[in-house]
């Protein structure tokens, strides 16, 4: 699990992220911002965390306003030294709200609620996906249109491996280890493949399932992939902000 800590006040940001570790040493907590400026601008240029510890009453105003600035679709545990704050926090992704000081057992009980209400949602997504598969509305690219010099070629999903950015060409990798050309970027990939099968390990790459043959762990906490039949020149790594996200998905 991925946390990004929202506190102006340093010895409070420090005593979250100690507790957090105490909680659990496996959480990895992606940074301590103090300000509205500073949060906004990491959630526009950068990857989302799983959850959000975030004071209230920040050096430039109350956190409420970035969720005006900023799109927020991940559940927030607010922490504040007044309790006149929390039907406002409820309404802006709020599953907690700590008074502070934090202590250690109301950061677990908050940590066990965040953990609760991510396996409820989990759970009915799935429900959902099995319920509406097949139906109008949910469908992922089956098929490709590919080139190789002035040829091309049909390439069914099931037969890619993965595709890979060099620079601003895509190239989509069939099990074969074939390399063709397509005209997609890698975010559009993202949102047009099917989530259970392919997975985007780093800003350039995203691997079929079925392609992996082994992994291995790999330094500063990431992992090196071994794809089937697949060689490249630069080893294959799954980034270290998307490791625990590879882990579920992995687990199917």
């Amino acid at each position: 699990m991925n946390i990004l800590i929202v506190e102006d006040e340093i010895l409070a940001a420090e005593r979250v992220q100690l507790l957090v570790k105490r909680y659990d040493p496996s959480i990895n907590i992606l940074g301590a911002l103090e300000s509205i400026e500073e949060t906004v601008d990491w959630l526009q240029t950068r990857q989302h965390p799983d959850l959000l510890f975030m004071d209230i009453q920040l050096s430039d105003g109350h956190s409420f306003e970035i969720f005006k600035q900023a799109v927020v679709n991940i559940p927030v545990i607010f922490t504040t030294a007044y309790d006149n704050y929390a039907i406002e926090a409820f309404k802006n992704f709020g599953i907690d709200y700590i008074l502070k000081p934090v202590t250690a057992e109301s950061l677990a009980s908050s940590i066990q609620k965040y953990n609760s209400f991510n396996k409820r949602i989990q759970h009915d997504a799935i429900e959902w996906m099995e319920k509406y598969k097949g139906v109008a509305g949910v469908h992922y690219k089956n098929r490709f249109l590919a080139k190789i010099g002035a040829k091309t070629f049909f390439i069914q999903t099931e037969d890619v491996s993965c595709f890979t950015a060099d620079n601003k060409t895509i190239f989509l990798v069939d099990k074969n280890s074939n390399r063709f050309i397509i005209n997609y970027s890698i975010e559009k990939l993202e949102s047009v493949l099917d989530p259970y099968y392919f997975f985007r390990i780093n800003r350039k790459m995203i691997v079929h399932s079925k392609a992996i043959e082994l992994i291995k762990p790999y330094s500063n906490n990431r992992l090196k992939l071994v794809l089937k039949n697949i060689s490249f020149s630069e080893e294959i790594v799954v980034s270290r902000e998307r490791v625990q996200d590879f882990k579920k998905w992995a687990e199917g």
